[in-house]
């Protein structure tokens, strides 16, 4: 295992880090279809992570990641509580509610969270996190009064994050990206405010979906390509963490065309790797709706489907009546933006029935 710096915060990452979804118990809803892994089976697969050599455990409050959060805790207490970095993160956007969380989370765990990230950031709260009294400013003060280590932001959102790399409270950034999704990698590399934070990467394997496709070592190595710190990967089992974080011999990474090319084998690809400048003046999140489409074909086919009937037929009537059509201009791929959107809808209602359990 190799080690990279953690941004500013003196801390030094395993390349791969341990996303501990799998690893909770009951049913949430993060995590459709899960493990159900007992306490000891739970702090078995970690500690087989920790023996290859990963030191950073990513985790969430309770009940949003399940009892993850929990075993976690026991985890740390077991192995040794200066032998891992442990990154929390919550939901809550007030500085009040965050203040609370982090005060349950360390209690759950039993110690400090080392990292801790406001959860998910959108343009909806945005303002809420960082204005004065917001989450931001509720983790600074935790992170003087000693009960966190450094603060952090998480979101799917390019904008969210540079403004987050903007701002000298936050020490580290959660993003995420793949080996398809490389839009906000790929701008993230060539701005330089970046460099200066830790950086944690999710979806790594783009909801497991991925590895049908490609080899685990080629879609880790293809985000730690990027400057970043460290690829977070959900771990369920002793197999797949033999998979993340055992060493491999260094690999070709395919070109974007050449992801797309195998995708294709399958089902026909947009060319769309969310970066995440097209903007639409109506609020369809374009690269959302482009990224449950393609979800769809490679495996999650009901998950995607629920997602989009969260507003597709909006969004199509939206571009029926757009006369403007910004999205066209912004798109670097050229890619027929309104034409692909009511293409997406007739497929839900072609497929979606929200009585059944799966699609047709």
């Amino acid at each position: 295992m190799k080690y990279r710096r953690l941004g500013g915060t003196g801390l030094s990452v395993s390349e791969v880090g341990f996303g501990t979804i799998p690893i909770l118990r009951g049913s949430v809803p993060v995590l459709p279809e899960y493990y159900n892994l007992s306490d000891e089976e739970a702090l078995s697969v970690m500690e087989s992570a920790y023996r290859l050599g990963c030191n950073l455990y990513d985790t969430a409050i309770v009940p949003e990641y399940g009892d993850a959060e929990i075993k976690l805790g026991k985890f740390a207490a077991r192995i040794g509580r200066e032998n891992i970095i442990i990154s929390d993160k919550a939901r809550f956007f007030d500085g009040n509610e965050m203040y609370l969380a982090v005060k349950t989370s360390s209690e759950n765990l039993g110690t400090r969270a080392d990292l801790y990230f406001v959860h998910q950031v959108d343009a909806a709260h945005e303002e809420a996190v960082f204005q004065k009294g917001g989450a931001l400013d509720a983790l600074s003060e935790l992170k003087q009064e000693g009960m966190i280590g450094f603060v952090g932001v998480a979101s799917h959102y390019y904008d969210i994050l540079l403004r987050g790399a903007r701002d000298r409270r936050v020490d580290v950034l959660q993003g995420s990206g793949n080996l398809l999704e490389r839009g906000m990698l790929e701008r993230m590399r060539r701005e330089p405010l970046f460099r200066e934070k830790g950086i944690l990467i999710n979806k790594v394997y783009a909801a497991g979906l991925l590895p049908e496709y490609f080899p685990v070592e080629t879609l880790l190595e293809a985000v730690l390509s990027y400057p970043v710190s460290c690829a977070l990967v959900g771990i369920g089992t002793t197999q797949q963490a033999r998979m993340a974080f055992c060493s491999h011999n260094s690999s070709e990474i395919p070109g974007f065309n050449e992801v797309l090319s195998v995708l294709s084998r399958d089902f026909t690809p947009l060319p769309c790797d969310r970066c995440q400048r097209c903007v639409c003046p109506h609020g369809t999140e374009i690269h959302t709706v482009f990224r449950q489409y393609q979800y769809f074909f490679m495996g999650k086919e009901y998950w995607a489907l629920r997602k989009l009937d969260m507003g597709i037929r909006q969004s199509a009537d939206w571009c029926r009546k757009c006369t403007e059509m910004p999205c066209l201009a912004m798109c670097p791929a050229g890619i027929r933006i309104p034409d692909q959107i009511r293409k997406i809808c007739r497929l839900v209602e072609i497929y979606y029935h929200p009585d059944k359990n799966f699609p047709g």
